[in-house]
Formats: C-alpha cells, sequence, structure tokens
C-alpha cells in the first residue's frame, strides 16, 4: 500500500516529516520575519488571503517571489539605522552621472583660476560683499556628485524622513486588518522601503543634475563648503549654440559663481532661512497611496526596471496642503530675492563684457522657467527650488541701488526682518515708501516708551505731558489739586 510522500499531506497541512522539515510557504515566512513566525500567524490562512488579493499561493512561486523581495529588501537596508537610504542615494547618483565625463586638466582648472580671479576683481565694483576667501575649484561630474552630496543630505533630510515615515506609514495602513498582527514583525521592512525609495529618487536627480549644473550655485544656494566652484564640462556644453566665445561664457558663470558665494558668505543667516522653508514644507509631507496602489499592480517582482521605473517616474510625489503652499511661498521669495540680487549685481560687474547681456537673458530664462536642474529636483517629492519672479527680484535691487547706493542695497540683507516680502515684489517702486512708513511708526512707538520708562511724562517742562499725569485738560483751569476750584473735592 503506497503512502504519502513526506510533507506532502492530503489536508495540505504543514506538519513535519520525517527529518522535522516544515512546507516550503511556512519556511519562507519563518526566514523573512528573522527566523521564526510572528506570534498568531495561520501558514494555512494566510495562503487563502494572499489567493484572495491575486498572489500566488503555490508554495514553490510564492517562495521565488519572497526570496527576491528579501534580496531586494537586504539591499536597501540603510545599514545604519537612517531612515533614508544615504548609500543607495550616493550610488545611484554615480551610476547616473556616469558616461562621458571628461577629467579636468591642469590647463582647464588654470583656466578657471583666472577667470575666478577676473571675475572676483569685476565684482568689487558692483558690490560692498568681500570675496569668498576659498578660491575656485574646477570638478567632473563624478567630482561634482561627491563634493555636493554632504550638502544634498542635509538640504533634503527632513523631506528625506518626512517622506520615509509617510511612505511606511501610509503602505502600513494598506495592510488588511486580519494580517496586520501577522505583518507586526515586518515594520523595518516598510521602513526601509520608504528610506530605499526615496534615495533611489534623490541619487537619480543628483545624478541628472551633475550633468547640467555650471558649478555649485545653480539651485541658488551653495551646494559645498568649498565653494565657488565650477563644471568646465557643462559650461562648454552650455556655450555650444549660444554664438558665444567659450571664454566669455566661462567668465560670466564665473561672476555669477562668486557671486553667490560673497552674498552667502556675508550673510551667515541666509541659508538656514532657505532650509527652514524646506523644513516647514517637509513637516506637512503626506503620500497619495492611490497613485501607489496603481503603479503596483503594474510592477513585476521578478523585474527590478519595472521598480525603478515606477519611484524615478515621481511615483511618491506627495500632495500639496496649505500649510507647504505657504512654505513654497516663502521659499519662493527667498530663491527670487537671491537670484534677483545675483543677477543685478553680476549685470553691472559685466558691463565691457560684450556678450553679457545675451547671456543674462539666457540664464534668466533658464533659473526662472526651471531647466533640466530645477525640473530635476521638483520631480523630487514636489519641491521646487526655482525663482519664478527673478525679474521683479532684479528690478526691486536695480530700484535700491538708485536710491541708496551700492552700502545702502546691501544692507538690506543685515537681518531676515529687514528683508523685501512678496508686496515688495508687486511693488518695487513702492518699497522704500513702506519702509519708512514702517521705519516711522516703530521709531514714534519706541520714542513713547523710552520716554515713560525714563519718566518723561513728569517733567514739566511738557505741559502735555504734565497735565496726562495729573489728570487734566491744558485747556481746563484747575489748581495742584487738579480740582477745577481748587476745593479739593471733586465734586
Amino acid at each position: 500500500m503506497a503512502e504519502n510522500p513526506p510533507n506532502n499531506r492530503p489536508d495540505g497541512s504543514d506538519d513535519p516529516d520525517e527529518s522535522g522539515r516544515q512546507d516550503p510557504f511556512a519556511e519562507m515566512l519563518s526566514n523573512l520575519f528573522g527566523g521564526q513566525l510572528p506570534e498568531g500567524m495561520d501558514t494555512s490562512d494566510l495562503q487563502r488571503q494572499l489567493g484572495a488579493m491575486g498572489m500566488p499561493s503555490d508554495p514553490a512561486a510564492m517562495q521565488a517571489m519572497m526570496g527576491q523581495m528579501q534580496a531586494m529588501m537586504g539591499a536597501m537596508s540603510s545599514g545604519d539605522g537612517s531612515p533614508v537610504n544615504w548609500k543607495l542615494a550616493q550610488d545611484s547618483a554615480r551610476q547616473a552621472a556616469a558616461g562621458d565625463d571628461p577629467s579636468v586638466t591642469t590647463a582647464r582648472a588654470a583656466a578657471i583660476g583666472d577667470a575666478g580671479r577676473l571675475a572676483d576683481m569685476w565684482l568689487d565694483q558692483a558690490t560692498t560683499f568681500d570675496a569668498s576667501p576659498a578660491g575656485f575649484s574646477a570638478y567632473s561630474r563624478a567630482q561634482w556628485v561627491e563634493k555636493t552630496l554632504p550638502r544634498w543630505k542635509k538640504l533634503t533630510e527632513p523631506v528625506a524622513v518626512s517622506v520615509s515615515q509617510a511612505i511606511s506609514t501610509a503602505m502600513r495602513d494598506q495592510v488588511p486588518e486580519e494580517m496586520k498582527a501577522m505583518l507586526g514583525s515586518a515594520q523595518g521592512m516598510f521602513q526601509n522601503l520608504g528610506g530605499a525609495m526615496f534615495g533611489l529618487q534623490l541619487g537619480t536627480a543628483v545624478g541628472g543634475l551633475a550633468k547640467d549644473v555650471l558649478g555649485s550655485t545653480d539651485i541658488g544656494i551653495p551646494l559645498t563648503s568649498e565653494a565657488p566652484a565650477l563644471v568646465p564640462a557643462n559650461i562648454t556644453a552650455f556655450g555650444e549654440g549660444l554664438d558665444v566665445p567659450e571664454q566669455e561664457v566661462l567668465l560670466f558663470a564665473a561672476l555669477r559663481e562668486s557671486a553667490h558665494a560673497r552674498l552667502f558668505h556675508r550673510v551667515p543667516w541666509l541659508q538656514s532661512h532657505v532650509l527652514g522653508a524646506i523644513e516647514d514644507y517637509a513637516r506637512g509631507i503626506h503620500i497619495d497611496m492611490s497613485r501607489i496602489e496603481e503603479a503596483v499592480r503594474d510592477i513585476d517582482p521578478s523585474n527590478p526596471e519595472s521598480f525603478q521605473g515606477a519611484v524615478t517616474e515621481g511615483l511618491f510625489m506627495p500632495q500639496r496642503t496649505p500649510a507647504q503652499e505657504a512654505a513654497l511661498a516663502k521659499l519662493e521669495t527667498a530663491l527670487a530675492l537671491i537670484e534677483g540680487w545675483v543677477d543685478e549685481v553680476v549685470a553691472e560687474a559685466a558691463a565691457n563684457l560684450p556678450s553679457a547681456a545675451a547671456l543674462r537673458e539666457t540664464v534668466r530664462r533658464r533659473r526662472a522657467t526651471g531647466g533640466p536642474a530645477e525640473q530635476a529636483f521638483a520631480s523630487l517629492v514636489g519641491l521646487e527650488l526655482r525663482p519664478r519672479r527673478l525679474r521683479d527680484a532684479a528690478k526691486l535691487w536695480s530700484l535700491l541701488k538708485d536710491e541708496r547706493g551700492l552700502e545702502g542695497r546691501d544692507a538690506i540683507w543685515q537681518h531676515p526682518d529687514l528683508m523685501p516680502g512678496t508686496e515688495d515684489l508687486d511693488d518695487p517702486e513702492g518699497f522704500s515708501a513702506r519702509r519708512a512708513l514702517a521705519e516711522a511708526s516703530d521709531g514714534e512707538l519706541d520714542a513713547a516708551l523710552n520716554r515713560l520708562l525714563d519718566g518723561g511724562y513728569d517733567d514739566p517742562a511738557d505741559p502735555a505731558a504734565e497735565d496726562a499725569a495729573e489728570g487734566t485738560s491744558p485747556d481746563e483751569p484747575g489748581d495742584e489739586d487738579g480740582t477745577p476750584d481748587g476745593s479739593g473735592d471733586p465734586r
């Protein structure tokens, strides 16, 4: 009489065979959850649920699929407990920047150094801000990735952490109620997935930027601590088709890079102001899971390219809330003021450069409408770093220079409370009048408070102050006791 083969019982149970081995499905789940099944997990019930969800319930097929998932999750783990997989971001950035990336020759580096020194000489006549103490550097695209990654991490970490947590929470919430208890041990898996998704998208965006940026300040803030710096290969590519001598393109790029470096060197609060707006934006991030659910149906677990395609297409771009819109408006205004100041200062410094006007207009359009650099970063969680109101800001700085001179214009950067706002970009001509009115009102209030604190209202030389202290009007007769008839009786 034939016996049933080991571990293949007619009732489908997972009783161990003679060697004590569980069925493949239970063993696969045990491995996935760290060597033992979570408490309360019924493998036979889970198989039925997976089948109802359209997933393979056959142990062999499930084993293969989950093996792929385990390998993917292992690769996605940050390894340092960080909610974002920065290593994956670095690897994907390097890969995206790979290709035609010529090394910077000694002659090319020397030419950039010369352009930087000439740019600083010209800028000395266009702004009161001193040159950055750091000299010009020349980077290949791969070097730009390595030099800027630390700043990218600082710049995007508030957004990255929020996105990772939002994805983890949203995906966990999508798990059916009856499976949540069983998947409690897989919380780390969801976190790794969210961190990996953001890391991959960030790396792809940074790698794309490396092929497009002219220097370290193209997004409006310095991306290296060694600024200013230029990328010769990208400057050459930018100048192609402009019908402008390459030396002029290089000098104009050096002027813009140095102007940015001067501004941030002399205005230490400016960088934290921009980062603060990004952090305000990050706090409100949430993920639209309906988009993820729709895309997940098209992902083939056996084809890693289908997963990567979903990530790089901005699948996890969050929807904006009113608070985020306000934060982005603050960020956009700050970037417009930065870019407008640089635009105006460079235009004045480059007055003797034959192609300055054409190059200025080209860069204006590139920054205001969003070139490849801005578009790549905008695809990263919907955060746009482009000064839409560059022309309005440049007009404002030009008017301020005419009214107040270089020192008066640059003095506006002394404190964030002095900075122009949206209303000033709407009406640049009215900025000085509005500021004078505000300063006069504040001054009057300060004078009144100072007099009160100094006992000024007891000064008999001031009849109005004396009457105020005595409680009578200067037009009313009275005596020392403050009564009209001197009787001392207020009646």
